[in-house]
């Protein structure tokens, strides 16, 4: 199988490939969140507090459709990951056809279940009055494209899971430049607001998606895709569902919950709806070094599983787990240092600015107990455990963390003890994550692969 422009991780230095693997996948996320990060602060330099309040709290919405799919793309990801650790060519190629041809009509069924359920959900998250209209526009449109977000994350998991994390940087820095332009253009030039970002990312998008496949098709390697062997193999639909099911369904189940959460911060006002929102903005990005560590561990995981190597997936815990620690603190110390600076590129607003400092400041100092569940949790999916990380997970951030706003907003009426009930359930997850991976002789699994 020729493995030009891609990495194969079953061997060589660990803490070499992890990083060279990571580095595309950090500036790649990065350049991903921008779509989203650009949209507020445009909007809420250009438009007002409100229309940035409309854009930053939909987030939660779109994470819940979305983190279905996201938990799809990671399952085919680690069993395309798996083949091509194996070297096997015919089984690599079924199982990049059966993902993408999956794809196609879950997006279908996305784009339409979005644009109905946005104006309840909406009304559900208790958002202000002055925020609901611009909030359903912006959602709305945003799902009507939903099509181009799935299949560039579809095609670049693929690209991942075969060693190439380059590639799929290169669509999101061309994307993310046309996305910005296009933002300006429709925010500034034709002041057409909230709607305005939304076409922008959308078309953004579609272009990466594009890519993605245009690069798929051309390619002359084992893992090139071909329209007339676009289908459904339903045992190799099994297998990523089997993985993918649960992570998604973990995903799409924290962001529904996170819509609470949302509803306890909305219920301080439209400014502290807007603070949380950006708060949300740059916690995205200051968590991307631990997550590109923790995918680029699941694919180490994945390649060294299919090739039977569990003393090197060991090693690699480890070095992921010290490299994660040592950044994600270096980051949030800048962080919590910054944070009236980094508010102000969303808002001038006082009132915004407060609480986006304040959210920031009592989160930061406890996001390094996520890299104890992200790395524990990747590693798992690597060799194809998913369903215990979904319910330690679920468990942590829905039940445990809804169980603590509840008792926690009876006891006091203040806005800080709010605010902590993200590290609370970050905390709680770790725990019970570390417990279970000791306990679950992940070793012998492995040889069933």
């Amino acid at each position: 199988m020729a493995r030009s422009k891609n990495i194969d991780m079953t061997k060589g230095p660990i803490l070499k490939e992890l990083v060279l693997f990571a580095l595309p996948l950090l500036l790649g996320n990065a350049f991903q969140q921008l779509y989203n990060t650009v949209d507020s602060v445009i909007v809420g330099q250009f438009v007002g507090p409100e229309s940035l309040a409309a854009v930053t709290s939909t987030a939660v919405i779109i994470n819940t459709l979305v983190g279905l799919f996201v938990g799809f793309s990671t399952g085919s990801s680690v069993i395309i990951s798996q083949f091509f650790g194996a070297q096997k060519g015919d089984m690599l190629r079924k199982s990049i056809h059966t993902a993408l041809s999956a794809t196609f009509i879950m997006g279908i069924i996305f784009m339409i279940l979005g644009y109905f359920i946005t104006p309840p959900l909406i009304v559900l998250m208790k958002t202000d009055v002055t925020v609901i209209e611009p909030a359903t526009t912006y959602l709305r449109i945003y799902f009507l494209g939903i099509l181009g977000l799935m299949f560039y994350n579809m095609t670049s998991a693929i690209l991942r899971a075969i060693g190439d994390s380059v590639r799929p940087l290169m669509f999101l820095i061309l994307t993310s430049v046309l996305n910005i332009i296009l933002d300006l253009v429709f925010v500034i030039k034709f002041e057409m607001g909230v709607a305005g970002v939304a076409y922008a990312t959308i078309i953004a998008q579609f272009v990466s998606a594009f890519m993605g496949m245009f690069v798929l098709i051309r390619s002359k390697e084992s893992y090139s895709v071909s329209l007339k062997e676009m289908h459904i193999d339903t045992s190799i639909l099994k297998r990523i569902f089997a993985v993918g099911l649960p992570a998604g369904l973990q995903m799409a189940i924290i962001s529904f919950s996170n819509i609470f959460v949302q509803s306890y911060i909305n219920s301080f006002g439209a400014a502290s709806t807007a603070g949380w929102g950006s708060y949300g903005r740059i916690d995205a990005f200051v968590m991307l070094p631990l997550q590109s560590i923790a995918l680029a561990n699941t694919t180490f995981t994945g390649q060294n599983a299919g090739a039977k190597n569990p003393d090197r997936i060991k090693q690699g815990i480890r070095v992921s787990l010290l490299l994660a620690i040592i950044v994600t603190i270096i980051i949030c110390a800048a962080e919590y240092a910054g944070a009236p600076y980094i508010i102000r590129f969303f808002t001038k607003d006082e009132a915004v600015m407060k609480y986006g400092i304040i959210f920031i400041r009592c989160n930061c100092m406890f996001d390094f107990f996520c890299c104890f569940n992200q790395i524990h949790a990747g590693v798992l999916r690597g060799i194809g455990d998913a369903t215990a990380p979904m319910f330690i997970m679920i468990f942590s951030f829905v039940v445990f963390r809804q169980i603590y706003l509840f008792v926690i907003t009876r006891l006091t009426p203040s806005i800080y003890p709010v605010s902590l009930s993200f590290p609370v359930g970050w905390m709680m997850c770790s725990i019970l994550m570390m417990i279970y991976f000791k306990l679950s002789h992940w070793e012998k699994k492995i040889h069933t692969i």
